[in-house]
C-alpha cells in the first residue's frame, strides 16, 4: 500500500520517457525482489501481522538476553532418511535446499528472510531443539548456489543480525 522512491513516475517519464508506476518504480514487490529494501512483503495484513508476530517469537527483548526457547515434541536426535535422497552423490546436480532445512528443524518450520531477493542464499531463523537460531545456505537451484555481491551483503546482513540478538549460525 506504499512506495518508496527518490523520484517519481513523472520525473522518470520526463527524463527518460519510460512510463512507471509508483508501484513498478517503488513498491514492496520491487523491493523485496531488486533492491533488498524490504525483508518480507505480503499481499494482506492478516499474512503480514502473524508472520511479524512469528518473527518477534523468535527474536529476545533486546540484545542482552538470549532468545527464547519453545518447547517441541519434535525429537532433536530423530533420523532422517529423507536427506539421503534430499541431496544428491552428484555435486554438479541441484537440488532443492528449502527440503533440506525443512528435515532439519524443529517441524519442518522456518522464517526466511529476504526469501524474495538474492535467491542463491537462504537466510533463515528457525528452532533445534526449541532453541532458535540462524541458517545460512547456498540455494543451488539458483545461479548454482554462487555467491554473488547480492548474495554476500544478504548473509553478511543476516549474520550480523543474528549476532546482535545472539543467534548461532548454522
Amino acid at each position: 500500500t506504499s512506495q518508496m522512491f527518490i523520484t517519481g513516475p513523472d520525473v522518470v517519464r520526463a527524463v527518460t520517457g519510460e512510463e512507471i508506476s509508483q508501484n513498478g518504480l517503488g513498491g514492496a514487490d520491487v523491493h523485496a525482489e531488486t533492491s533488498g529494501v524490504a525483508h518480507f512483503a505480503y499481499d494482506d495484513e492478516e499474512t503480514c501481522i502473524a508472520e511479524v508476530r512469528y518473527l518477534i517469537s523468535m527474536l529476545p527483548s533486546n540484545n542482552r538476553e538470549n532468545p527464547p526457547v519453545h518447547p517441541t515434541d519434535d525429537p532433536a536426535d530423530r533420523r532422517s532418511d529423507v536427506l539421503l535422497d534430499l541431496v544428491p552423490a552428484d555435486g554438479n546436480r541441484p537440488y532443492d535446499m528449502h527440503k533440506v532445512i525443512e528435515e532439519l528443524v524443529d517441524e519442518g518450520d522456518y522464517l526466511e528472510i529476504h526469501e524474495r531477493w538474492a535467491r542463491n542464499i537462504i537466510c533463515a531463523l528457525a528452532r533445534l531443539d526449541g532453541q532458535v537460531v540462524g541458517i545460512v545456505a547456498n540455494q543451488p537451484q539458483t545461479l548454482a548456489g554462487v555467491l554473488d555481491i547480492e548474495a554476500s551483503e544478504k548473509a553478511a546482513r543476516f549474520v550480523q543480525m543474528c549476532d546482535a540478538f545472539n543467534i548461532p549460525i548454522i
